[in-house]
């Protein structure tokens, strides 16, 4: 399959407007999940589970892990995880080859296409901020957050159920209401808190910021963890890096003539090993080094990630069962209208 340019409708990529025309019925929104978090939270091993269990296909978007030979300091799924549920841009390139966001973005729609075409559900997981922004179609940055408009909002769901606000929602920005899944309290909330707040649906908002070209419906689950504890995850994934041969893996890049200044190599945790191996800092130094701009990195995704106002928080370590209810049910809301 040819990849969509990105400014192509997805639909368009799998002939969903083609077929709305032909029947007559409105044309549904793809549904899209996407898993983000800091490096270090569990994402990866998160997403396994949940794949199995929803019917789904992972599609990578972690800048690191579309490059071959590059797969213990990426902690890149292994062949078992691979063989459990299709993963797609995984080993895309050799590290002499760079991927940018827009190649990204393309090659993510068309994996998107081919998911959706095969009756399976797309979800996109990883930490890298930008590919996501582009991907999902931008991120509306205002207005502030008013806490006492969410309060009322989320009373009245308590009170009357999340049909009435949709209800609201669809008189006044129907364009968010079909691109909001049904059950989703926290986007369909944030759509009439900005109704409230300017006078003008948030679609309108969407349309206008330059990363709103949204193809799809979407739902973006983020995990989170107690800073303490994700520091120390991180600080023993890097030892077990190590173990599993992290040394080696640099030294064989090195040796095949890739450019450790250059990206990808560039990164956390290569560019510390390659200097311990060219001997500017010993092996201790260089662990310590990349143990610390890991974390740094992690605090970094944190900040992007947090002021993202339709990312729906979980406790990554006691609430995996609440990231697979929410998209459960996120994708569900397709089959129901599906079926009705």
């Amino acid at each position: 399959m040819v990849p969509p340019a990105i400014g192509q409708s997805l639909s368009a990529a799998i002939g969903n407007d083609a077929r709305a025309a032909v029947t007559g019925a409105p044309a549904r929104p793809i549904r899209v999940g996407f898993i983000v978090g800091p490096t270090g939270v569990g994402k990866s091993s998160a997403a396994l589970r949940i794949a199995e269990a929803l019917g789904a296909e992972i599609v990578n978007a972690d800048s690191r892990q579309v490059y071959r030979a590059m797969d213990i300091g990426t902690a890149k799924p292994d062949a078992a995880a691979r063989a459990r549920v299709p993963h797609h841009l995984v080993d895309l390139r050799t590290p002499a080859e760079p991927l940018d966001v827009a190649e990204f973005a393309a090659l993510a729609r068309a994996a998107i296409a081919g998911i959706v075409a095969r009756g399976r559900n797309p979800l996109v997981v990883g930490g890298s901020g930008l590919y996501l922004r582009v991907l999902r179609g931008g991120i509306f940055p205002g207005p502030p957050a008013s806490p006492k408009i969410r309060r009322e909002l989320e009373a009245l769901a308590a009170e009357r159920g999340i049909g009435y606000l949709r209800a609201r929602l669809v008189e006044v920005d129907p364009e968010a209401a079909a691109r909001i899944g049904c059950r989703d309290l926290y986007r369909t909330v944030r759509a009439l808190e900005v109704f409230q707040l300017t006078g003008r649906p948030i679609s309108v908002h969407q349309r206008e910021h330059r990363f709103a070209a949204r193809d799809f419906a979407t739902l973006t689950v983020g995990l989170a963890m107690e800073r303490r504890r994700l520091y120390e995850a991180i600080n023993r994934r890097f030892d077990a890096m190590v173990a599993e041969g992290l040394l080696e893996e640099v030294r064989a890049l090195l040796a095949a003539g890739y450019d450790p200044g250059a990206p990808p190599l560039s990164t956390v945790g290569y560019r510390q090993i390659a200097s311990a191996l060219r001997g500017e800092v010993t092996l201790i130094e260089a662990i310590e080094l990349a143990k610390r701009e890991t974390r740094r990195l992690a605090k970094r995704q944190l900040t992007w990630f947090r002021a993202d106002p339709e990312i729906v928080w979980v406790d990554a370590e006691r609430e995996l069962e609440r990231v697979r209810a929410l998209l459960g049910d996120f994708f569900g809301c397709a089959d129901e209208a599906a079926n009705a």
